[in-house]
């Protein structure tokens, strides 16, 4: 392992009876994918080895557990986060945890966080950009934001595919461009309604360095005024966000994105077990070969966030 081991804060596992339940709900080519992935601990383990990593996050992706039943949506979601809490617990200090929440059941998600966050010890909770079309700043989401923040709480918000993918995705697999586009429209929503400005408690990740967001920056503070005076200073509410760095950050999208938000609350993020082990050890020798100064960096920040790991 290097000397100073990145923290993934962006890291996927699946379960047998995870994949069995999506498949069962029609996610038989999740978002627009070939196949689901396999995951175990073992090969996880490997590939942070491999990369230099510290201690990963680990996190359900999209489609997320709530495929239409609620009482379904609440047993699968405490299935898989009880799964990743055991981990956490096997292997001391490599591991982490965002809880996911079975949205948009609020009373289901709730009485999830709670568990996770004050019996399993969670780091924090995942979500998804939009819960089965319902973007975050919904109304209807209002107690669980109120409740995160009063926690103040880490939300790891995980892109997915968006309402009438179907028309819009050209055919092609969501996350090649729909998730990249589903950030942004979800950190939008959130910066525009004052959702992110009414619960400053809560720290906001984005993944994939928010997208498509860095480069509306501009145009959305172009925007601002055509919802009022209220609206809150787009660049000032962005650069409080979270973002990370899973996928293509160098050569060009991390100075689009610096520029945007600077460094102070940039993390790592290595998107496995979705991208296969050669191209997380080629994205991590991209990060390496840009300078040694962005593990420091990533890591410091990571150990800011949580201070669990700087212990």
């Amino acid at each position: 392992m290097t000397a100073e081991p990145l923290v993934d804060v962006h890291s996927h596992f699946v379960t047998p009876r995870y994949v069995e339940a999506a498949i069962a709900a029609g996610h038989r080519d999740p978002d627009g994918m070939p196949a689901w992935p396999s995951w175990n601990v073992r090969e996880h383990l490997g590939l942070m080895d491999r990369a230099g990593i510290g201690t990963a996050l680990l996190s359900v992706s999209s489609p997320g557990t709530h495929f239409g039943d609620d009482a379904a949506a609440r047993a699968l979601t405490r299935e898989v986060n009880e799964f990743a809490a055991g981990h956490v617990r096997d292997h001391p200090g490599r591991f982490g945890h965002f809880a996911n929440l079975p949205l948009p059941d609020v009373d289901g998600a709730l009485a999830e966080l709670a568990y996770a966050l004050d019996t399993l010890g969670s780091d924090g909770v995942a979500v998804e950009t939009n819960a089965h079309g319902r973007y975050l700043a919904d109304p209807a989401f209002e107690p669980v934001w109120a409740e995160l923040d009063r926690r103040r709480a880490v939300v790891f918000v995980h892109p997915t595919s968006p309402p009438a993918h179907e028309a819009v995705s050209l055919g092609l697999p969501r996350p090649l461009l729909e998730f990249i586009f589903d950030s942004a429209r979800a950190a939008t929503d959130l910066l525009l309604t004052g959702t992110a400005a009414r619960y400053p408690g809560i720290a906001w990740i984005f993944p994939h360095g928010g997208g498509a967001l860095p480069l509306l920056a501009d145009r959305l503070e172009l925007f601002r005024t055509a919802f009022g005076p209220d609206a809150p200073p787009v660049r000032e509410r962005l650069a409080e966000f979270w973002f990370d760095l899973a996928g293509t950050p160098f050569p060009r999208q991390v100075p689009a994105l610096t520029a945007a938000v600077g460094t102070a609350r940039l993390l790592y993020g290595s998107d496995s077990c979705w991208t296969p082990v050669p191209a997380v050890l080629r994205q991590v020798a991209s990060i390496d070969a840009a300078g040694p100064q962005w593990r420091t960096l990533t890591t410091a920040n990571a150990r800011r966030l949580f201070p669990r790991l700087a212990r």
